[in-house]
């Protein structure tokens, strides 16, 4: 199997300026940029759900997320809780400073196929070995993803895959205001 890489990694001159347009969070929100560098991993009992057109792909309460300055929530689902019956392996990977080696799949549906649309770590590095075996999935590639009934929005620039809400404010790595990335 041949496995395609992608690495990112970010300078400190490059963080210092993003910081500068950072917004204050409202109450009940929470700011990107208060989250840590390295990123944190933790437990998260909100109702999860993804849907792609009437399927329902995954659902669950029992998540985690990985919270890391600059980016929105990533959402890891346990794989019990996810229609692995319609995931199928991809050949794409990537590499994360942080958690290590990931792997992706691909989401098949009955009318088409949805390329990398979720990612997973198999054997994650020291500190996110909770969520190894669980799938994160890009909200830009399925239909709908929910966080306890809101709809999430996907974190611009298709690479991290992150979850807005109307609860984290930016500005977001991958977005506008954000030196290109």
């Amino acid at each position: 199997m041949n496995l395609t890489f992608s690495v990112v990694f970010v300078t400190v001159s490059e963080r210092q300026l993003l910081t500068k347009k950072h917004m204050d969070p409202g109450p009940g929100q929470e700011s990107v940029w208060d989250y840590p560098r390295p990123p944190r991993l933790e437990s998260c009992d909100s109702l999860i759900q993804i849907f792609e057109g009437e399927v329902t792909i995954a659902e669950t309460n029992n998540s985690f997320r990985v919270l890391e300055t600059s980016h929105p929530p990533v959402y890891y689902l346990p794989p019990q809780d996810v229609r692995m019956d319609l995931m199928r392996v991809s050949n794409h990977g990537s590499f994360c400073e942080w958690k290590g080696h990931a792997h992706y799949y691909s989401l098949v549906l009955a009318d088409r196929l949805i390329p990398n649309a979720a990612w997973t770590y198999e054997s994650p590095s020291v500190g996110f070995e909770q969520i190894a075996g669980f799938l994160a999935f890009y909200p830009s590639k399925v239909g709908a993803c929910y966080v306890d009934g809101e709809q999430a929005e996907p974190q611009p620039g298709d690479f991290y895959g992150g979850w807005i809400t109307k609860n984290i404010v930016g500005p977001f790595k991958g977005g506008p205001n954000t030196l290109g990335w």
